[in-house]
């Protein structure tokens, strides 16, 4: 499998105990830049976007070992032996994944309202209404969403959706590439098989959002036996944006000492 080269963001100095955040579907690392700051001043924070997704080179193959393999590729380049590993829902799959099959270089392992299992919902709605966007005949941002409001009602959503849509020479191009977000949108959803693998026998952290049905618990034991679970109130799968402070607080704490 060859890995792609990430484009990354990077936050606070490098004396610091690394930390890399991973972001979820269709998002990319400038979702996560508040949370970066913030968490910057105790970490040397990595925040790539994954294959795919933001500005990071596009491949055919869109799944849990690819974007594993980006990883250990990001992490061999920068040298770091070992890293603090923040993933979230998409890119919260990649950071198990990682961790089942390279445990050694994960010091902390957090996992944000996602759990090892496949999910029922799909992706189709979504990417269809980004497919039939007419994007020659956009004029504006609000353009694109008051048309994108037919099919998606949620404003923030939608706003979050249109961040992969960009000007460039006058015109509005999707920064992501739709037909592989949707033949991929399976392998997403799902996860590989873990039947032949050892549970990750280092400590881990999930958080879940109290007005999210995603994390469970059940899932989770039997790879990760010594992960603790938290939950948010007041807060769905968008924990992060909904109540930041909190879930900075969860993050730092957990990841403050890697000897423990």
């Amino acid at each position: 499998m060859s890995p792609q080269t990430l484009v990354f963001e990077e936050f606070g100095q490098a004396d610091k105990p690394p930390l890399v955040i991973l972001h979820g579907f269709l998002a990319s690392a400038r979702n996560w830049r508040r949370i970066a700051g913030q968490l910057a001043s105790e970490f040397h924070v990595y925040a790539p976007d994954l294959r795919n997704h933001g500005a990071s080179p596009h491949d055919p193959v869109l799944d849990y070992p690819a974007m594993a393999c980006d990883l250990l590729a990001f992490l061999d380049a920068r040298k770091i032996a070992s890293t603090a590993l923040l993933g979230h829902s998409m890119g919260g799959k990649v950071s198990m994944w990682f961790a089942l099959h390279y445990p050694e270089r994960v010091a902390r392992l957090v996992v944000a309202d996602i759990a090892p299992i496949t999910y029922t919902q799909g992706f189709d709605t979504i990417i269809g209404a980004l497919k039939n966007l007419p994007l020659t005949q956009i004029s504006s941002r609000q353009h694109a969403d008051d048309l994108l409001a037919q099919t998606l009602p949620e404003q923030s959503f939608r706003q979050f959706l249109l961040q992969n849509m960009i000007l460039t020479d006058g015109r509005y191009r999707w920064r992501i590439d739709l037909d592989i977000i949707g033949r991929a949108a399976h392998a997403i959803t799902g996860f590989p098989d873990t039947e032949t693998l050892l549970p990750f026998s280092d400590n881990a952290l999930f958080i879940a959002g109290a007005n999210s049905d995603y994390l469970d618990e059940r899932a989770i034991r039997p790879l990760f036996p010594k992960a603790s679970v938290i939950t948010i109130a007041d807060a769905g799968h968008w924990l992060h944006v909904e109540q930041p402070a909190e879930f900075i607080q969860s993050v730092a704490a957990f990841c403050r000492r890697y000897d423990e």
